[in-house]
């Protein structure tokens, strides 16, 4: 560590200024994304929208969380940017025969089909975001999409959620996944912490118990995919395997990504259980959660990290943890950086200090776009850019996240984090 350049390492005044140089650099690439309607292009590899591209609900939603969050921190033109965002969720991304939200709409206006979990969450995370930067329709937005949510998505009595209806809400599929309930999560903790109803808290806990249970009985590799029953679906996508959202196997960035999501919630116990009065057995022992977080997050990084020739974490492994997809991808990067340095806020582990600077390294010198702006999406396993299954630059919601979460309070969502200056 002590030869690594002081912009990589933690808590140093380099690596503040170097993720704020960031941050300013994706909030600036991000501003073309609003549609006419509202709803959000897929932004190409200069920040120039994709117009001939589908305008699709999770990337809306993802863009006005964004700018939401740049409202809270003064960034010019962000309220302009959230607002156009909370358009398209309240106008044409809305179904308003049906109640709740179209993936998306073709580039000529044709609604994609069914109604997604995953998108529907992260309508959640946008209307809480967008509630704490004060902008209007944004509560009311709240309100609705929770309803919506517990009526169609939340199973009560598994303590999970579904993943996909047809669009009348008429038919349910028979799968099921983590990938939703893992957005459902975050939806959930930020809820929480927006609104004050510990509810979302207790639901994110019931998600994250049935996690830890698959995930332990399965050497810390997470299945992603399940049958109608939550029976592990391992083979599921085999024939597919770099799929953007069912990849067959482990898919390690996943694991990361829970464990910070699993820290959070256990860090925030205390707090919950003083503001509640509820006492359980999983609320008396937090430091569990964490060390369960650490089991994720260790078995993915030696999975995945730096295992093929060259530097990058690996999109996905089969169920030894071998490397199946070899390409790197720039959200599991991003991951990475957050994960990392929450763990060392929550254990004070010096390991995790040092994969957070080597994680900045690798993003200074491979995943950073310096000419264009944002970061690469995917690169090869020899670090080339490529676009098979991440073709230019969709959004900004990790690596945005990437700038903030190492220096925020990590039992704290986000936002809320921002709002309540909780962010160094």
């Amino acid at each position: 560590m002590c030869e690594m350049n002081a912009k990589y390492r933690l808590d140093t005044e380099e690596n503040r200024a170097f993720l704020k140089e960031i941050r300013e650099d994706l909030l600036n690439f991000g501003h073309q994304f609003p549609s006419p309607g509202g709803g959000s292009y897929y932004l190409g590899d200069d920040g120039t929208p994709w117009k001939d591209r589908p305008r699709e609900t999770w990337i809306t939603c993802r863009m006005a969380h964004v700018y939401s969050i740049g409202t809270l921190l003064g960034h010019e033109g962000s309220e302009a940017l959230v607002d156009a965002a909370l358009k398209g969720l309240n106008g044409e991304l809305h179904d308003s025969m049906n109640r709740g939200w179209y993936p998306g709409l073709t580039a000529d206006g044709t609604i994609l089909p069914d109604k997604q979990c995953y998108a529907h969450a992260f309508v959640i995370l946008a209307a809480s975001s967008a509630t704490l930067a004060h902008r209007p329709g944004a509560e009311e937005l709240l309100r609705d999409a929770l309803a919506l949510y517990d009526m169609r998505f939340w199973n009560e009595e598994e303590g999970l959620a579904c993943d996909t209806w047809n669009t009348e809400f008429t038919v349910l599929d028979d799968y099921r996944g983590l990938n939703a309930n893992m957005h459902t999560v975050e939806a959930f903790l930020a809820t929480a912490d927006v609104t004050g109803n510990d509810v979302y808290r207790v639901r994110a806990e019931r998600i994250i118990n049935h996690v830890l249970d698959w995930a332990s009985q399965n050497s810390w590799r997470i299945p992603e995919h399940f049958k109608k029953d939550w029976t592990p679906d391992l083979e599921c996508n085999k024939e597919k395997p770099d799929d953007q959202f069912k990849p067959y196997g482990a898919t390690p960035g996943h694991g990361i990504e829970w464990a910070r999501l699993i820290t959070q919630w256990a860090l925030s116990v205390p707090t919950f259980e003083e503001h509640t009065g509820v006492v359980g057995e999983s609320f008396l022992k937090p430091e569990k959660y964490i060390a369960a977080a650490e089991n994720l997050y260790n078995r993915a990084v030696t999975d995945a990290w730096n295992v093929d020739g060259a530097p990058g974490i690996v999109y996905t492994t089969d169920w030894e943890g071998k490397p199946v997809v070899h390409d790197r991808m720039h959200w599991t990067l991003a991951e990475a950086i957050n994960t990392s340095a929450v763990l060392y806020r929550a254990t004070g582990k010096e390991k995790y200090a040092e994969d957070y600077a080597q994680f900045m390294q690798y993003l200074d010198e491979k995943v950073l776009d310096h000419v264009n702006g944002s970061w690469f999406h995917q690169l090869d396993r020899n670090n080339q850019v490529i676009g098979t299954v991440w073709p230019g630059k969709s959004d900004i919601y990790h690596a945005l996240q990437a700038t903030l979460i190492p220096y925020s309070e990590p039992s704290v969502s986000i936002a809320p984090a921002v709002a309540k200056g909780l962010h160094a």
